[in-house]
């Protein structure tokens, strides 16, 4: 896909890795719209105020927008955590993480179809991918759901739709290296997800608008991880 020319939409798009990507489609050409619920700074292209959480703000979102690009990039979690958290609580974070990017593809769906053409990309995490202990439970649980909703959505390619996924490592965006200096003065260790090297967000931006102009790729999930370079995880990690 030419991205020049397109409008495209990024949740979570006001700051971290969804500013990063915003500002790269912005660069590339696009029409970057934000959508979040705290506010960029001034003079970075449109934005709208939506909590994807809620589903009839999600339509509106979609409807108002109706993206040829749509970067699902929203996500987090806060403590506590399942099986502590109330049920509310941490289902607000499966919610925020899967839920947001379900209803987002759903509704884009109709209208990119219409069009014959149309690009998805879905941010996963490594939290998402293998088995090891995650600090939100919930989390991981919603980020690897995202990665096989993605390969499960790949025979939207007949319709023109193609859905791809980027799953980084810890990323460094300003708040996880706030995080690491507060850690660090305090003399206390790293935990585990912090002591590695780190992803820049301009390397999740990269990834994403490969898969956007890739158009041989669909339901592919990119894996990335601080000092190593990209990849492409084989068709055969899902059978």
């Amino acid at each position: 896909m030419d991205i020049g020319g397109q409008t495209a939409l990024v949740t979570g798009g006001a700051s971290g890795i969804g500013k990063a990507i915003a500002d790269r489609l912005a660069r590339e050409g696009a029409v970057a719209v934000v959508a979040d619920v705290v506010r960029p700074e001034a003079g970075r292209g449109p934005f709208l105020d939506v909590d994807v959480t809620d589903p009839a703000a999600v339509r509106r979102m979609i409807e108002g927008v109706d993206p040829s690009i749509l970067v699902n990039n929203v996500g987090g979690y806060q403590a506590p955590v399942f099986p502590d958290a109330p049920v509310e609580h941490w289902q607000r974070t499966m919610e925020l993480n899967l839920g947001s990017a379900m209803r987002a593809i759903q509704f884009a769906v109709p209208l990119m179809a219409e069009r014959g053409a149309g690009a998805i990309v879905n941010i996963g995490s490594s939290a998402g991918l293998g088995f090891g202990p995650h600090p939100s439970p919930e989390y991981a649980a919603a980020k690897a759901a995202v990665i096989r909703l993605t390969a499960a959505l790949a025979s939207l390619e007949e319709r023109g739709i193609r859905v791809n996924c980027v799953s980084p490592h810890t990323v460094g965006t300003s708040s996880v290296r706030a995080r690491i200096a507060k850690l660090e003065s305090r003399g206390e260790p790293l935990p585990p997800d912090l002591a590695v090297e780190l992803i820049e967000p301009d390397e999740v931006a990269d990834a994403v608008l490969e898969l956007i102009a890739d158009d041989a790729l669909a339901g592919r999930v990119v894996v990335l991880r601080g000092g190593r370079p990209r990849h492409v995880l084989p068709k055969e990690a899902f059978d």
